[in-house]
Parts: structure tokens; C-alpha cells; sequence
């Protein structure tokens, strides 16, 4: 079969994958593992959508958008119907919603994917009126950011739950997390194992500090003034900061081309802000970004891909140049791009979740932010490596960067996305 023609299979095959997952409305990451609305899942989804209708991939974030909470945080996960096969589901998480959802948010990649939708429009007059109805609630998702995951204004937020991250047992959080107490944890039953490997996935001491953190929240009746200050998790995740800086970045660039003045303006101050904040958590030893551990108000030691997802923001050029030769560094120890964690490093494990294996969402957020800054060469790398990993084992989750291994679930919505990303870059 000719390079054409494997393509044309690959990109077919990732739009039977979004199809398989679309709800109506919204689509799930993959049936089993995950069968409710994932928060930046979609938003990243949306993207991928917007190759085959327009229209839907506007429905997927403004479906997210209408269970947006009063204070505006947008949480990670909306539980549209029952399903018991998911833990923790709506009952544990009693949030008091009218649709139940989660307590806790996601990366806030909105603004970054309402820009791309609205930029690739072909539809000029559905995407600026579909535009109109998100922009207010992605500005009200920032700023709620900043009020309650910056208390001291450092122009950086914190995550308060692993979850937040999107990176759920990274070792950038083992030092935070062996902190929490699980002394009064309420006895539970994970449901993730029956739907993959547990070599794969978190461990059962990671779940029961999960849990706890969970049930500390919901004792305080998930109130997001006092969240922040109570929790014993409180990690400034520079991955994250970079994302929500760039969101902020775009939704200004938005604002502008809608007429929306003021929500520019504030987005580009709070972009502006938190790019200047970010460079505290450069280390020249790692040569990348690092987490600060705000509950003990100490640098994390571990280098992990959390410090590279911020080529996505516009940083200082030197920063960048810094970052892609640390990527090339790592490419000497993997056989593809990009590993989650040094491999060097004794807790490395190519299998298990954020913990060593390859992610094509990190691979597009990073790769994109390289293609700004100008490093051609190894956005090609990157994603063909992405590429090669789809031929050698199908649409998973995530893949073993040794050996290619697909791991997780399987037939899972962002990485066909992320591919129909990767083959219109190529074509």
C-alpha cells in the first residue's frame, strides 16, 4: 500500500473512531473506560471534528459550556447518563448539580481550541456566531482560575487534585500525594481495572490518595473558596499554567476578531502575567520547566513532559531552543516521541499512564507551540513519529515509547482527532 493510500485508510478509520463515540452532543473518550464527557477531551476532540462537520465540533464545547458552574469553573467530567461501570461516579462526587458533574477541573484548552475553530472556519457566519455564545464563559473560566487557584496573585495557578492536571499519576506529583492523609478514607471499588491492564494504570495506593482528596472536597461542600488553602495537594504545574496561558493568549485573539474588547484585554493582561510568572519555574539543571510544590513551597524533582508542554505558550525564543534540544535528548533514550518522563530516570515505567508512555495530545499541544516558534524539524519528527505509532498499533489511549505498545483503552476519540490533525499538517 502507497503512503497515500495508508493515510486515506488511517484518516477513515479515525473518523469511524469519532463516530463510534459521539453521544449526539457530545462524545465519550472511549466506551467502558470512559463513557461520560471528558472536559479538554472535547475541546481537544472539537478540532478533530471540525474536519468532517463544523457545526458538531462547535456543539462538543458548547455542550461542556452549559454545565459551566455559576462561579465559573468548568469541570472535568459531565455524567450525561448513568453508567456504573465508572468509578468515582455522580454519587461519590455529590456535587449537587442539576446534570451531575464533577468537582474538580481539567486544562483549560478551550480558548486554544475556539481560536483554531474559528481561525480554519469555513463557515465564517456559524463560527462567528457559535464563537459568540462560548467566549464569555471561556473568559469566566479564567477568571475564576485566578481567583481561586492563585489566591496570592503570582500570576500561576495551582492544581489541588492529580486529575486536574490531565497527567493523573505523573511522578511530578508522588512527593505531594504521599502527603495526603487517607486515615478516614470511606471504603470504594475501583471499576478502571476491568477495562484495562493494571500494569497500565495507577496504582491502588495513587487511588486511595485520589479518593481522599475527593471526599476532603466534598466535605466542604465542593466550595471553591476554601478548596485551594484546604487541600494537602497543591501543585503548580507548569504544563499547565502554559496552556492556560496560551488559552488566554487565543481568546484574546478571539475577542478581537469578534469585537469584544474588554475580554481581550483582560486575557491578554492575564497571559501577559502569567508568561512573566512561568520563568520562576525554569531550572537550568533540567533545562526545562519544573512543578513548585506550593503546600511546602518547594521545587519538584522530577522532569517530567509537564515542563515541555510549555513550548505550546509563547515563551521567550531562547526557552524554546532550550526545550527542543531537551526533546532531542529524550529521543536518544525512546524509540518514539514524546515519552511522558526522562527514561533515565529510576521511575520511569513505559506502561504505566503519565508515568513513561507516549500521549498524541501532548505530542500535537507541544508540536503546535514548536510550529509557532519556528522548529520545523522536529514538529516533522514528532509527528511521524505520532504517525508511526497509529500504523504499528492502532487508535489507544497511549503507547509504550519503546516498544509501540498500544496501552489504556482502545478506539479512543483524541488520539483519531489528534491524527486527522497530523495528516492535514502532512498533506
Amino acid at each position: 500500500m502507497n503512503t497515500n493510500n495508508a493515510q486515506k485508510t488511517m484518516y477513515e478509520r479515525a473518523v469511524e473512531i469519532l463516530d463510534l463515540n459521539d453521544r449526539g452532543n457530545y462524545t465519550v473518550p472511549t466506551s467502558g473506560l470512559y463513557p461520560f464527557q471528558w472536559n479538554w477531551d472535547s475541546c481537544l476532540v472539537s478540532i478533530g471534528q471540525q474536519h468532517v462537520n463544523e457545526a458538531r465540533a462547535w456543539t462538543e464545547m458548547q455542550t461542556l459550556f452549559q454545565h459551566q458552574w455559576d462561579d465559573g469553573m468548568v469541570p472535568h467530567i459531565v455524567f450525561h447518563e448513568l453508567d456504573d461501570g465508572y468509578f468515582p461516579g455522580p454519587d461519590v462526587w455529590a456535587t449537587g448539580r442539576p446534570v451531575p458533574t464533577t468537582g474538580i477541573t481539567q486544562p483549560p484548552v478551550a480558548g486554544f481550541a475556539a481560536l483554531k475553530l474559528f481561525e480554519r472556519a469555513k463557515d465564517s457566519s456559524l463560527a462567528r456566531q457559535r464563537a459568540s455564545t462560548l467566549i464569555a464563559g471561556i473568559d469566566r473560566w479564567h477568571e475564576w482560575f485566578y481567583a481561586h487557584r492563585d489566591p496570592h496573585n503570582t500570576g500561576l495557578v495551582a492544581i489541588i487534585h492529580p486529575w486536574e492536571s490531565g497527567r493523573d499519576n505523573s511522578i511530578d506529583w508522588d512527593a505531594a500525594l504521599d502527603r495526603v492523609p487517607i486515615d478516614g478514607l470511606q471504603p470504594y471499588q475501583r471499576r478502571d481495572l476491568q477495562h484495562a491492564d493494571a500494569a497500565h494504570r495507577p496504582t491502588g495506593a495513587q487511588y486511595d490518595r485520589f479518593v481522599s482528596l475527593v471526599q476532603l472536597f466534598r466535605s466542604l461542600g465542593w466550595d471553591n473558596s476554601q478548596l485551594h488553602d484546604a487541600s494537602p495537594f497543591k501543585v503548580v504545574d507548569p504544563g499547565f499554567n502554559a496552556i492556560l496561558i496560551r488559552s488566554c493568549s487565543d481568546l484574546a485573539k478571539l475577542a478581537d476578531l469578534l469585537g469584544e474588547d474588554e475580554i481581550a484585554e483582560r486575557n491578554r493582561t492575564r497571559a501577559a502575567a502569567g508568561l512573566s510568572a512561568l520563568e520562576s519555574l525554569w531550572s537550568e539543571a533540567a533545562n526545562q520547566y519544573v512543578c513548585f510544590d506550593r503546600a511546602v513551597n518547594a521545587f519538584v524533582d522530577s522532569a517530567s513532559v509537564g515542563g515541555l508542554i510549555p513550548a505550546l505558550a509563547p515563551i521567550p525564543a531562547h526557552r524554546s531552543a532550550s526545550l527542543a534540544s531537551r526533546i532531542n535528548t529524550l529521543s536518544k533514550s525512546t524509540g518514539y516521541l514524546i515519552p511522558s518522563h526522562e527514561a533515565t530516570d529510576s521511575r520511569y515505567d513505559p506502561k504505566r499512564y503519565w508515568r513513561g508512555p507516549i500521549w498524541l495530545i501532548v505530542n500535537y499541544l507541544i508540536a503546535d507551540g514548536f510550529r509557532v516558534s519556528g522548529h520545523d524539524d522536529l514538529v516533522q519528527r514528532i509527528e511521524a513519529s505520532s504517525l508511526e505509532l497509529i500504523a504499528q498499533s492502532g487508535f489507544a489511549e497511549y503507547y509504550d515509547p519503546d516498544s509501540a505498545e498500544p496501552c489504556g483503552g482502545s478506539t479512543f476519540t483524541w488520539t483519531a482527532a489528534m491524527v486527522m490533525e497530523f495528516l492535514r499538517n502532512e498533506r
